[in-house]
């Protein structure tokens, strides 16, 4: 019943929703990449033969990096197995070719139109769907279900802020929980949310992060690499996933640590390619000399910024730093995912708005990997504090490493969980609520 209302609402929105689209294909010629499937076309055939596929939906980015280690471990133990992923955005597009490139079939998922979701299902003929943290959408969910596909959400995430929002359509929940057979939670408080907002607590199993799990080093361009670029002896900070109103305050910290240390080199990585060209006029507006990566352009020994004007080397370039800072936290956005600088020993700055990752930046604040700071002269003082104390720096990332690998495990848990559907050729298998393992001590699932 609150599905059909739900559908009928998309319908009256749809000529506005359109309208979007098409203003979208003008303006980001990214966008334009197969535009047809966000409509429901072009999936016939995109897997053929009767062989068992298995289909991950991965909106962005994140989300890619986050099933990276799963659909490796996958191609790895069924090798003759199709795996479709789908993604939302284009950078998350282009994040499956370069980590996969044909390994895998790309596709763009549609709008939650039910003809349009039963034709990405149709084309796709998936035994099973893994939907990375917690893209929940109604009709596409009520199609598995329709075709008796089971559902596993993985890594699945709710903020404390995300939750006020879908309780008030607590109701839709339970209607589109009613196809999931399992979410994987990230943490005791995630868990604890799902159930809030309808989820059968069999259904859920805490297991942690699969970003913990990432495999780095295949990833990892050798720092000589990034060095003799910019220079051996330059000191490196990396500010990434920056976004509008973050540039100038690092800008402004960067002018007022370059007279302690004018060989210190900003790495400023926008989050964003449309905002690409507004960072550029910033640096120019300011009369800030910059080297551009889209350009092949090196810094200088006097040059003070470094623009990555490029997709997908965010983790390489944190790999060569000496300190990060995360953006999305000196403005409301929730903060990204630290671990992509954590993995590699790296300390880490971040504003204070991290909702979106709370309980991660909570437990690197604990060991000390993490200074949490609120505007232009506390973000100057951490990176004073680091940039005069090198030794103590490597200290902290080392902390935050260590605490990392202390908690990996998630894809083990997770595959406990998968693979009885796929040793089982994608045939009927019990309930998953009925298979899992009780959880934990300690990590009891409540509701309310």
């Amino acid at each position: 019943m609150f599905r059909r209302l739900y559908t009928f609402l998309l319908l009256l929105l749809l000529p506005v929703l359109l309208t979007l689209f098409a203003w979208r294909l003008w303006r980001r010629a990214e966008y334009r990449d197969r535009w047809w499937q966000r409509l429901g076309f072009g999936f016939s055939n995109v897997q053929t033969g009767r062989r068992p596929r298995i289909w991950v939906h991965a909106v962005s980015v994140g989300e890619v990096v986050a099933a990276t280690p799963f659909i490796q471990r996958l191609q790895a133990r069924y090798p003759d197995w199709p795996v479709v992923v789908t993604t939302l955005t284009p950078t998350g597009g282009d994040r499956v070719r370069r980590n996969f490139g044909d390994s895998v079939t790309h596709c763009y998922l549609p709008l939650d139109m039910p003809w349009m979701v039963d034709r990405l299902i149709d084309g796709i003929q998936p035994h099973l769907a893994v939907i990375m943290e917690t893209e929940l959408w109604p009709n596409l969910l009520a199609a598995c279900g329709r075709r008796d596909i089971p559902v596993v959400v993985a890594n699945a995430r709710i903020s404390e802020r995300s939750l006020a929002g879908y309780l008030r359509l607590r109701p839709l929940m339970r209607e589109l929980f009613a196809h999931v057979n399992c979410a994987a939670a990230q943490s005791v408080a995630d868990a604890n949310r799902l159930a809030q907002m309808g989820l059968d607590p069999a259904r859920i199993q805490v297991m942690g992060n699969l970003k913990f799990d990432r495999d780095h080093a295949a990833s990892t361009v050798s720092i000589p690499d990034w060095q003799a670029g910019w220079g051996v002896n330059r000191r490196v900070w990396v500010a990434g996933s920056t976004h509008e109103g973050e540039d100038a305050c690092l800008l402004d910290a960067l002018m007022a640590l370059r007279g302690r240390w004018p060989d210190l080199l900003l790495v400023l990585v926008p989050r964003h390619p449309q905002r690409f060209a507004a960072v550029q006029a910033l640096l120019e507006s300011r009369g800030i000399p910059y080297a551009r990566r889209s350009a092949e352009e090196w810094p200088s020994s006097e040059t003070p910024v470094f623009l990555i004007d490029t997709m997908g080397e965010l983790n390489q370039l944190y790999s060569a730093a000496e300190f990060a800072f995360i953006g999305g936290s000196l403005v409301p956005v929730g903060g990204h995912n630290a671990l992509e600088a954590v993995v590699h020993g790296v300390p880490v700055l971040t504003g204070p708005a991290v909702f979106n990752f709370q309980e991660i930046y909570s437990a690197l604040r604990g060991v000390g990997a993490a200074v949490m700071v609120g505007d232009t002269e506390s973000l100057a003082h951490g990176a004073h504090v680091w940039l005069n104390d090198p030794a103590a720096a490597r200290r902290a990332g080392e902390r935050g490493r260590d605490w990392m690998v202390a908690n990996q495990g998630a894809l083990d848990r997770l595959w406990a969980v998968v693979d009885p559907y796929l040793a089982s050729g994608g045939g009927p298998v019990a309930p998953m609520s009925r298979r899992l393992a009780p959880m934990p001590a300690g990590h009891s699932v409540r509701t309310q």
